[in-house]
């Protein structure tokens, strides 16, 4: 079986695309590698897939793709992630996320395909309070620019199912961390600025929470949703690891040696969510799959991965600074 994976230079899909290969699947990858996309993701397994550097809104050469490499199932990841950005200019991802959706869709649809796999989030179901946790049927509020943005190539999807019959599969993960996370990212901006002993930014009063998910578990699931999702399905990918900012936070400095007196709290997002949670008993009922690594290993092993490739986390500052000044005010 062929699995064409968009956006898999990036963060989650490149440990995607390490994990497929291992099943045994042809994989080939197209990315148009923003300034978040990064082939060194891929350098172990590059030898072994076929690579297209490519915008997923450019429907010609989506086709010529497809045409060439008869995919049998789309894995369709890229997408832009950060809600900060989202919040200064939501152009990209209008433009990716919703209209680059839509390419992949209508062009998989034409060639046949016989599973397309949207990956959304859990952040299309808006906000929760201190309980409570979102099921699959639960309506969509989305609240962010990213959100909305992730939330109608969602709703696309679900479309194209309903209205062609074409095989979608919708998977929404909680929050991912682990090595690789481009570092504007909570967990990696930590680790950078304590690196240096500089102030490390905390909305708010860091209160938010998220529900966290190894990137390794959040692809494994992935890969049985490719396996043994049911079209036309929506799938929650969660860990039940939930955690307040500022605990994650905490937790990194401990692990780092660095004092707490480092956290500086910064005017709050606009429009923050106070906090997801996801229902995961469907896809551990119908699927058999079940989050493994818990939050205190996997915060440790990517601590020592940042700390181990240093040079790599280093490389990314020089294009953050911008960001940081704007957004952490």
């Amino acid at each position: 079986m062929k699995i064409l994976a968009t956006g898999a230079a990036g963060f989650i899909g490149s440990e995607f695309v390490k994990q497929a290969l291992e099943r045994g699947y042809d994989v080939c990858v197209v990315d148009k590698l923003t300034y978040a996309g990064d082939l060194k993701r891929l350098e172990d397994v590059l030898d072994k897939v076929s690579f297209y550097r490519a915008d997923v809104t450019n429907k010609e050469f989506v086709e010529h793709i497809f045409e060439r490499e008869r995919p049998d199932v789309v894995v369709h990841w890229a997408a832009e992630s950060h809600v900060d950005r989202s919040i200064l200019d939501a152009t990209p991802f209008l433009d990716t996320n919703i209209k680059g959706t839509f390419v992949m869709l209508d062009t998989a649809k034409k060639f046949g395909v016989e599973k397309f796999v949207n990956i959304s989030t859990d952040e299309v179901y808006g906000e929760l309070g201190e309980s409570g946790s979102f099921t699959e049927t639960d309506p969509l509020n989305p609240n962010s620019p990213y959100s909305v943005s992730k939330t109608s190539a969602d709703m696309l999807g679900r479309a194209f199912y309903r209205t062609y019959g074409f095989p979608v599969v919708t998977v929404r993960p909680s929050n991912n961390y682990g090595p690789w996370q481009y570092p504007e990212k909570l967990i990696p901006v930590v680790i950078l600025k304590a690196l240096y002993d500089e102030p490390v930014p905390l909305y708010g009063r860091g209160e938010n929470v998220r529900e966290w998910l190894f990137v390794a578990d959040c692809a494994q699931a992935v890969l049985d949703v490719v396996a043994k999702g049911e079209p036309g399905e929506v799938y929650n990918v969660g860990s039940g690891e939930e955690r307040r900012n500022i605990e994650v936070v905490k937790a990194i400095l401990d692990i780092m040696g660095k004092p707490h007196d480092l956290i500086t709290f910064v005017k709050d997002r606009p429009g923050h969510d106070f906090r997801y949670s996801l229902d995961t008993s469907k896809i551990e009922s119908e699927l058999g799959w079940k989050a493994r690594v818990k939050f205190e290993e996997g915060i440790e092993l990517t601590v020592k991965w940042y700390l181990d490739n240093r040079k790599w986390l280093e490389e990314k500052r020089r294009y953050l600074e911008e960001l940081w000044s704007k957004v952490y005010r």
